[in-house]
């Protein structure tokens, strides 16, 4: 399954109710389609770059939220088609950051280890190692 990140800007309401709805049905929806949430991100109340207009309304402040999600390809389908008809969300964004977990998972440094001994100096001016 293909790893997501969905960026998402809901509308703000003085109450967090609406905003826990959204996220629990957002996230609900990935995991009975059987995929995996990985984590959340909660942006905070922020105030919009410029003011936008969604659903008939203006909204000049949001609430910016991520997820990271493993779904199918239907399943993000199905959840964007969600998104669209929700009044709450103003704007969303889902960008896929890989197929595989091996195109997510860093490989470890490539770091070489010598073992050296300390060096003393001699009347020859040579350096030895002290043994």
């Amino acid at each position: 399954m293909p790893f997501y990140q969905m960026l998402c800007i809901a509308a703000h309401y003085p109450e967090y109710q609406h905003l826990k709805q959204l996220v629990h049905q957002a996230s609900s929806h990935v995991l009975t389609n059987g995929g995996v949430v990985r984590r959340f991100y909660n942006m905070g109340t922020l105030s919009l770059p410029q003011r936008m207009r969604r659903h008939k309304q203006y909204h000049q402040i949001g609430d910016y939220w991520m997820m990271y999600f493993d779904a199918s390809p239907r399943t993000l389908h199905d959840l964007n088609a969600i998104m669209r008809r929700d009044p709450r969300v103003v704007r969303w964004t889902m960008l896929k950051l890989g197929d595989r977990v091996e195109d997510m998972v860093k490989p470890p440094a490539q770091t070489v280890y010598r073992y050296s001994l300390p060096l003393r100096k001699t009347s020859a001016s040579l350096q030895t190692p002290i043994s």
